[in-house]
């Protein structure tokens, strides 16, 4: 990934490199197996790491010198379970550091509200100023002010036809895209399908952090007393099981921190995916779990996001050609 040094001086504000895969294999077949979910007409780029504390950071100390729109959590200050971003200063001219020993490590405490803020913030060039409609409100998703449940579940992502050639637009994945990107695999064993867990596996991942060849781990909650795997902190860092990575070459899709996707489920709710380092293997890291009870405005200690990205239209052109190269590594367990 991307270096990943601390913040040198709070308020120092940053550059945010989001790493990204290309999942390619465009019109591929829904998961017949599970519930249905797979199908993606167009290739894409996803994050190929959850959206960490340090590139959290850089957005508060660009757009959250106020923070009209509650962008951070005092829970985030934590350094159990939170993300060790820490709030300096008084309101109107707020500055936010974030802990060496947290920075590579997803951030958590975030609502579906955030991550779309912070989606729009890079699609609009990382901007620095108040929150608005060139930081914050406006770009992939028209928010607004749009902070309570009601509001933010009537969000959708820009319209293509809206979207200027050239730009790039980050979002928050679709649930189909996030599925994807987690369990299909063109080069699957038998024929194109879909593993049971994001690691290209149908078992369920052990807890090894050294993560010898053939990979699968992840981090997740195995009972009283067996957590956390790291000493003191309870997510692991972006990556840290080098051999446990999707088809496509994401990392942690299972554990660490559930995900947001942007299904719009019953409660009124906003999807969730993927498993924490509070959930057990079988309560949120397979492919057949979908957490569907949460509040586009709920933020909790293991939750976080990661982006999906959509090229450049002549980009887009060549991915589905395969005319990038690097789209889908045969690996297999």
């Amino acid at each position: 990934m991307a270096s990943a040094l601390a913040l040198m001086a709070a308020g120092a504000v940053q550059a945010v490199v989001i790493d990204t895969v290309t999942v390619s294999n465009p019109g591929n077949t829904a998961d017949t197996h599970g519930a249905g979910y797979g199908a993606v007409a167009d290739p894409y780029n996803i994050g190929k790491y959850e959206v960490t504390a340090e590139q959290y950071t850089a957005f508060l100390n660009a757009v959250a010198k106020t923070d009209t729109y509650g962008l951070y959590n005092t829970n985030m200050s934590r350094t159990d379970y939170g993300s060790g971003i820490t709030q300096g200063g008084a309101y109107g001219s707020y500055v936010y550091s974030v802990a060496s020993n947290y920075a590579n490590r997803p951030v958590n405490y975030v609502s579906w509200g955030d991550a779309a803020r912070f989606a729009n913030w890079l699609t609009n060039g990382q901007p620095t100023g108040a929150q608005g409609l060139t930081t914050t409100e406006n770009g992939s998703y028209y928010l607004n002010s749009a902070i309570n449940s009601t509001a933010l579940m009537a969000v959708t992502r820009i319209k293509e036809e809206d979207r200027v050639a050239g730009n790039k637009y980050y979002f928050i994945p679709t649930e189909n895209e996030w599925y994807k990107a987690a369990y299909y695999d063109a080069n699957k064993p038998g024929g194109a399908g879909y593993w049971d867990y994001p690691t290209s596996s149908n078992t369920a991942p052990g807890r090894d952090m050294a993560d010898p060849l053939p990979g699968n781990n992840a981090n997740y909650w195995m009972g009283s007393g067996a957590y956390p795997i790291d000493s003191g902190k309870y997510t692991t860092v972006a990556g840290e099981f080098q051999n446990s990575d999707s088809p496509y070459g994401t990392f942690d899709q299972g554990g660490n921190v559930w995900e947001w996707n942007e299904a719009i489920l019953s409660g009124p709710s906003r999807g969730l995916r993927g498993g924490s380092w509070y959930s057990n293997p079988v309560g949120g890291l397979p492919a057949a779990y979908r957490d569907y009870y949460n509040s586009p405005t709920f933020e909790y200690f293991s939750i976080g996001f990661r982006v999906s990205e959509v090229p450049e239209p002549a980009t887009m052109s060549l991915l589905a050609l395969g005319g990038l190269g690097m789209l889908v590594r045969r690996r297999r367990k």
